[in-house]
C-alpha cells in the first residue's frame, strides 16, 4: 500500500472513530443532559443512571481512540490543533471528568443534598460538554486562525512565499489563551454548540424511551418528537452553510442528504413512537454528520481562515512511511475484536429496565452496586 493510500485511509479512519464518539457517547450526554428535569424523583433519576450504567465508560474509550490515531498519525494535525484548541479542550477535559466524578461519587454518601448536588453537576458537564463539542467540529468546518510562521524567527510567512520548501523549515501555529479560545467563537461556531446539543439531547431521550418502561418511558417518548424537530432544523440550517458556504466536496452531499434523510426519519419515527428505528435514525445523521464534516476539510487536516495558503494538509500531517503501515496492521488485528466485545456488550444489557428494579433505599447507590 503507498503512503498517499494509508494517509486517506486513517484520515477516514479518524473520522469513524469520531462517528462511533458521537453516536455511542451522545445519547451518554443526552441521558445526562436530562438527568435534572426530566425525572419526577430519585429512583427516576436512578433509572436513567442505570440505563447507561453499563455502557458509559466504554463509549469514552472512542474519545481517547480518535486522540490517540490523530497524534500517531497525523501529529501536525494533532500538535496545531490542542495547541491552538488548549483552553477549550482543557476546559471539556475538566466537565468530562467531573461528570465522570458526578456518577461514581453521587451515592458514596447517604444524603439528599449530596446526591442532587453530583446530579447537577453531571447535567452541567454534559450541557458544556456537547456544546463545545459542537464548536470545535464547527471550527474545523468553518477554518481557524492559522497561519505558518518560519522556524527560529517565528515570524509569519507570506502566504506567496508558501512552497514545500518553505514549508519543511516552518510550522503552522494557532492564537492560544482567552484570545484564542474566544476566536473560536463565531455565529457559526455557536450554531455547530446548537445542533450538538439538540442531536444529543434527541438521542438521550430517544434511549431512554427504547431503554425504560413506564412514566418515565412516556415523557421521555413526549420530549423526543419535539427535540427531534428542533433537531433537523437547526442541523439542516447548519449543514446547508457547511456545504454551500464552507465545503464543495460531492461527498459532503451525499453525508448531507442522507443525514436529512435520516432526521425526517427520526421525526416520523416519534411520532410514531417507533423507538427503536428513531434511534438508528438518530445515529445515521450523527455518521453522516461526520462525513459532511470531514468532506469539507479533506484534504486539509486544518483549514486556515486566514489564508489558504496556510491550510494544513493530510500530506504534511502525517506520520512517516513506517509508522502508518504498523499503525495500520495493529488497527485490522484488534479493531473487530473491539467491536465484536461493543455489539456483545448491548446485547447483553439490552432488557428495558423500571423503577420496579430499584428501591427505595437504594435511590441513591453506584450503579455498581445495582442490577441493570
Amino acid at each position: 500500500m503507498s503512503h498517499e493510500f494509508l494517509q486517506i485511509l486513517w484520515f477516514i479512519l479518524i473520522a469513524v472513530l469520531w462517528a462511533g464518539y458521537l453516536v455511542l457517547e451522545g445519547f451518554d450526554f443526552g441521558v445526562g443532559m436530562l438527568l435534572r428535569w426530566l425525572p419526577n424523583n430519585a429512583k427516576e433519576r436512578r433509572l436513567m443512571l442505570n440505563s447507561i450504567g453499563p455502557h458509559w465508560d466504554g463509549n469514552e474509550v472512542w474519545l481517547l481512540t480518535a486522540g490517540g490515531a490523530t497524534f500517531a498519525a497525523f501529529p501536525e494535525w494533532y500538535a496545531t490543533m490542542f495547541s491552538g484548541f488548549y483552553l477549550a479542550l482543557f476546559v471539556i477535559l475538566v466537565v468530562l471528568i467531573l461528570r465522570i466524578v458526578a456518577i461514581e461519587w453521587r451515592g458514596k454518601i447517604s444524603d439528599v443534598v449530596w446526591t442532587e448536588r453530583w446530579d447537577w453537576i453531571h447535567t452541567v458537564s454534559a450541557w458544556v460538554a456537547t456544546f463545545l463539542w459542537g464548536v470545535a467540529f464547527a471550527n474545523l468546518v468553518q477554518g481557524v486562525r492559522m497561519e505558518v510562521v518560519a522556524r527560529g524567527t517565528w515570524e509569519a510567512i507570506p502566504p506567496a512565499e508558501i512552497t514545500q520548501g518553505t514549508l519543511a523549515n516552518a510550522v503552522h501555529v494557532m492564537p492560544g489563551g482567552f484570545s484564542g479560545f474566544f476566536s473560536l467563537l463565531t455565529p457559526y461556531t455557536i450554531l455547530g454548540g446548537l445542533v450538538t446539543c439538540a442531536l444529543f439531547l434527541t438521542h438521550g431521550a430517544i434511549f431512554l424511551a427504547l431503554k425504560t418502561e413506564g412514566d418515565l418511558q412516556q415523557r421521555a417518548i413526549a420530549l423526543s418528537k419535539k427535540a427531534s424537530i428542533a433537531s433537523l432544523v437547526i442541523a439542516g440550517v447548519f449543514a446547508v452553510i457547511a456545504q454551500l458556504v464552507y465545503g464543495g466536496h460531492w461527498l459532503g452531499w451525499i453525508g448531507l442528504v442522507v443525514a436529512a434523510v435520516a432526521l425526517v426519519g427520526v421525526v416520523l419515527a416519534t411520532h410514531a413512537e417507533r423507538e427503536g428505528w428513531a434511534f438508528i435514525g438518530n445515529a445515521v445523521a450523527a455518521i453522516f454528520a461526520v462525513v459532511l464534516i470531514f468532506s469539507t476539510m479533506y484534504p486539509n487536516a486544518l483549514k486556515s481562515s486566514i489564508d489558504p495558503a496556510y491550510n494544513l494538509t493530510i500530506w504534511d500531517a502525517s506520520s512517516s512511511e513506517k509508522t502508518l503501515p504498523v499503525m495500520t496492521i495493529v488497527a485490522l488485528t484488534l479493531v473487530p475484536v473491539v467491536l465484536a466485545y461493543i455489539a456483545w456488550s448491548y446485547w447483553i444489557f439490552r432488557k428495558r429496565l423500571t423503577v420496579d428494579h430499584i428501591p427505595d433505599e437504594n435511590a441513591g447507590l453506584p450503579m455498581s452496586f445495582l442490577s441493570n
